[in-house]
């Protein structure tokens, strides 16, 4: 009798880990979702870097101001021109053009939007470069103070034109994540933000302010546009300019986008809106700044998972596989939310001595620190509904609806600005802050009932067994780090360090016992990645 064969060798989990990041591995739905959810905590973590140097050099003053709110006009241009369609709707038509074998058409269709866009949004950028004197203060206000006015309009004509390598990468970006390829979407956010930090360090002394508003610009060609578009061009994409306004695909493209062009949304109008209530009190719109900047760190983790899983849900939309469809977003969902809860504990008990220690020096005094940690505790009660809303929104546009997120995103914002105006009346930058959170909370909400009631994604197909027991060891982890902030008060960077540790220690500890002694499957789903990926 022969000898069986030998079972097969299983490599070791740094050699599977390792796989994770060759540009052209597939991926299922939960290593990209961790892949991008890593990438993104690394990626926010140097943009920590960014704005620690920032408030290094400018602290809350009115420089700082114009620096935080240079990004404001871009960002609206690109929102009304592009409305973040150039990857979300793409991904859903580049599915259904490659599920058919009609690969060679879908590559004709992102040749003709991405040349009439680049005409459109260049056309824009143009006039915003010339009129930006004027738009900055009519957008943005600064009223009262003419000098950050200006300075805030030519940082603004800087960073204008990374818009164009934005929406190029976007562009490029979709073919790579149609064909499940996560690696270089992990990639590029990391050089976005390590050119802001390299025009700041080499031209910082020689140009001040406008130094990172140059790196800036310089990372959005390396990173999102220069290394998306090696990787479509190696995974086969022969983009060349077709203005061709009859193309199905761009037509298509148009019909799909135009809701998102038209519509606003308050995940992009939170920090205007902040911003122009702000900007009236110098050093009060930095503050603030720093503090959503540090608060989007854990945000990113929602915002990764919402990004791997849509063009896993656009194939099942495309199979019409409706219950694999709602189980897919409710397991998404509740996953986040479950680890956004525990996350929530540690950023609301450890909010001062984090932002003391990671941003106290220079020009950014403890007093600041302790301003900006009140903004951060009250924006990180709201981890758990910015992770969900996002993945919430894809479904939609995975099902290829983008006019019903549209109109609800409207009418939120709509409701959401008397809270906003209210709570600044009476609670000043401490009420903007607060209206955040009760606007996501609306947000979230609405997008969740809206999917339940066209039975799209059934509410009850939540996990809620397993958010209960998050929650609950998140409010026991809380209750801890408050008692252990009362036994060890800090007073110095030592003192804010040896809390972090000790602190996050007992976090760990209390979550993982509560946790394991309630059943959680969460511990497992982690751990289960490297053992499920192949050589």
């Amino acid at each position: 009798m022969p000898d069986a064969p030998p079972a097969p060798r299983t490599p070791p989990v740094w050699q599977r880990a390792f796989t994770l990041l060759r540009p052209s591995h597939r991926h299922t739905a939960f290593s990209a979702t961790l892949l991008l959810m890593l990438s993104a905590m690394l990626s926010r973590v140097i943009g920590l870097v960014r704005v620690k140097y920032v408030a290094y050099m400018l602290g809350r003053s009115a420089a700082a101001d114009a620096f935080a709110a240079a990004f404001q006009l871009p960002d609206m241009i690109s929102y009304f021109l592009v409305g973040g369609a150039a990857s979300v709707t793409l991904i859903s038509i580049l599915s259904r053009y490659r599920d058919s074998g009609r690969e060679a058409e879908g590559e004709r269709a992102i040749s003709v939007i991405l040349t009439v866009m680049a005409c459109v949004l260049g056309g824009a950028i143009l006039a915003a470069e010339l009129f930006a004197p004027l738009l900055v203060p009519l957008l943005i206000g600064f009223r009262g103070h003419p000098d950050t006015a200006a300075l805030c309009a030519r940082l603004t004509r800087i960073l204008l034109p990374a818009q164009l390598f934005f929406l190029a990468g976007g562009v490029f970006g979709s073919v790579l994540l149609v064909r499940k390829q996560f690696a270089l979407q992990a990639i590029t956010p990391l050089v976005y933000n390590i050119g802001t930090i390299l025009g700041g360090v080499l031209l910082g002394r020689m140009m001040g302010v406008s130094s990172l508003a140059l790196g800036t610009l310089a990372g959005a060609m390396a990173g999102p546009f220069l290394m998306n578009a090696i990787g479509a061009h190696r995974a086969g994409l022969r983009f060349r300019p077709i203005f061709d306004l009859s193309n199905p695909g761009f037509r298509e493209w148009v019909r799909l986008s135009i809701p998102l062009m038209l519509g606003v949304s308050l995940v992009s109008f939170d920090g205007w809106i902040m911003n122009r209530f702000a900007s009236g009190n110098t050093g009060t719109l930095a503050a603030l700044s720093y503090a959503k900047t540090l608060f989007s760190a854990p945000v990113a983790l929602g915002q990764a998972a919402a990004a791997a899983s849509l063009p896993f849900l656009a194939t099942l939309i495309g199979k019409g596989d409706r219950g694999a469809f709602s189980s897919a977003v409710n397991s998404s969902v509740s996953r986040i939310l479950a680890f956004s809860l525990l996350v929530s504990a540690w950023m609301i008990g450890l909010a001062f001595p984090a932002v003391d220690l990671l941003f106290r020096g220079g020009s950014f005094h403890r007093s600041d620190a302790g301003t900006m940690a009140t903004y951060f505790g009250i924006f990180s009660i709201a981890l758990c509904l910015w992770s969900a809303q996002a993945i919430y929104a894809r479904a939609f546009y995975a099902a290829g609806n983008t006019l019903a997120p549209m109109v609800a995103g409207t009418v939120v914002v709509l409701v959401s600005l008397p809270i906003y105006w209210w709570l600044y009346r009476v609670r000043g930058a401490t009420g903007l802050a607060i209206a955040s959170d009760i606007g996501i909370l609306i947000q979230t909400a609405t997008l969740a009932a809206m999917l339940d009631r066209r039975r799209m994604v059934l509410l009850s197909g939540l996990e809620y067994a397993e958010l209960a027991r998050s929650a609950v060891a998140a409010l026991i982890a809380l209750g801890a780090i408050r008692l252990l902030r009362r036994e060890m008060p800090a007073t110095s960077r030592i003192g804010d360090l040896l809390l972090l540790v000790v602190a996050t220690g007992v976090w760990l500890a209390i979550v993982g016992t509560v946790l394991r002694l309630t059943g959680s499957s969460l511990p497992r789903q982690l751990l289960s990645l490297f053992r499920k990926q192949p050589a």
